[in-house]
C-alpha cells in the first residue's frame, strides 16, 4: 500500500511515524514550546533526527474547548515555518480545516492536508460554499489527505460526546467522506482515514475504536492513528493529574497496538521513543521494518 502525497509516494508496507509540530500557544500538550519560526524549525529538525517520516504542522489548537482561530492569524503562524519545512526532505502535512489555509499551504509546497473536519468545514461569512475544502483538495494534482472523524466541534465535543456504537458510526462516516472525495476524482491512494481518537468520544468509545480498528481496513484506505498523550490514556493507565507530556509509556503502547491492528501511520509527539518501540515490534514482524534517520527513503 502507498500514500500519494504530492512530492512523495510513501511506501506503507512498514509503519510510518508522523511527528507533531505545534505552532500554537495553547495546544493541550506542548502549547507555546515551539512558537515562532526559529523554535518551530529547530523542533522539526529534532523530530527528523529522531526518525520522523512525516512532519505535521498545526497552527490552531483543536484541544477540547478551543475556539476558532481566524484564517489570517493561522496563516501568519503557519506559512513562515512551512516555507522552510518543505526544504527538509520529507513530506510535510498541514493540520488545518480551513479551505483558504489549505490552498495557501499547498501553493507553498505542502504535501498533505490533515483535516479534523474531513473537508466539511467552510466559512459562509467569507463567501465559501459547502464543499470548498473538498474542491481545494480535488483541484490539486496529487496532494495527500487525511480524513478524520470528529463528533461535534472542538469547542463543545467533550461536553457533549457521541452516543451509541462508536466503531459503527465512525466507519460509516469515514466511508461516506472517502466516497465523496473519490466522486470528485481524488485517487484512493491519496486518501488516509483517521478514527479521531479523543474527538467527541468517551474513554470507553476510544478504546472500543482501538479494539475494532481492523474493521476500518476493508474501506480500502490506509489508517492513521493519533493516540499520543491523549487524556483517555491517563484515564486508564493513571496519572490524570500529571501533565500530558508525562504520558510517554501509554502513548507508545497505544501506538504499537494501533499498528498491530493495521494502522500504517501513527501521529506522535515522542518520535524517538515510538520509533524505538516500532523496531522491537518489527523485529518480530519480518515483513515490516521501521525507518531510521539514516535509512529514510521515499519511493
Amino acid at each position: 500500500m502507498f500514500w500519494q502525497a504530492s512530492r512523495y509516494r510513501l511506501d506503507l508496507s512498514r509503519p510510518r511515524v508522523m511527528g507533531i509540530v505545534n505552532l500554537t500557544p495553547d495546544s493541550f500538550s506542548d502549547g507555546g514550546r515551539h512558537e515562532g519560526p526559529g523554535a518551530a524549525l529547530r523542533h522539526c529538525e529534532q523530530l527528523l533526527a529522531d526518525g520522523a517520516d512525516i512532519l505535521d504542522l498545526g497552527a490552531e489548537s483543536s484541544r477540547p474547548g478551543a475556539a476558532v482561530l481566524p484564517a489570517d492569524a493561522e496563516m501568519a503562524r503557519l506559512l513562515p515555518v512551512l516555507r522552510e519545512a518543505v526544504r527538509l526532505g520529507v513530506p510535510v502535512s498541514i493540520d488545518t480545516y480551513k479551505p483558504r489555509v489549505m490552498q495557501a499551504a499547498l501553493d507553498l509546497g505542502a504535501d498533505i492536508v490533515n483535516d479534523i473536519w474531513a473537508l466539511r468545514w467552510h466559512d459562509a461569512a467569507a463567501g465559501e460554499a459547502p464543499g470548498a475544502a473538498q474542491a481545494v483538495v480535488a483541484a490539486h494534482p496529487g496532494c495527500g489527505v487525511c480524513l478524520m472523524h470528529m463528533h461535534g466541534e472542538p469547542a463543545t465535543m467533550q461536553r457533549q460526546p457521541m452516543e451509541g456504537d462508536a466503531p459503527a458510526q465512525v466507519r460509516a462516516f469515514l466511508a461516506a467522506a472517502a466516497l465523496q472525495l473519490r466522486a470528485r476524482g481524488v485517487a484512493a491512494e491519496r486518501i488516509v482515514l483517521d478514527p479521531g481518537i479523543g474527538f467527541g468520544k468517551t474513554v470507553a468509545q476510544n478504546f472500543a475504536l482501538l479494539a475494532h480498528q481492523a474493521e476500518l481496513l476493508d474501506l480500502g484506505h490506509a489508517l492513521l492513528a493519533g493516540w499520543s498523550r491523549k487524556s483517555s490514556l491517563a484515564a486508564v493507565a493513571g496519572g490524570a493529574d500529571r501533565p500530558a507530556s508525562e504520558r510517554l509509556i501509554p502513548s507508545v503502547a497505544a501506538a504499537l497496538l494501533a499498528v498491530e491492528r493495521g494502522a500504517r501511520i501513527v501521529r506522535v509527539h515522542d518520535v524517538r521513543d515510538t520509533q524505538a518501540a516500532l523496531r522491537i515490534w518489527c523485529a518480530a514482524t519480518p515483513s515490516s521494518s521501521p525507518s531510521t534517520p539514516q535509512e529514510r527513503t521515499f519511493p
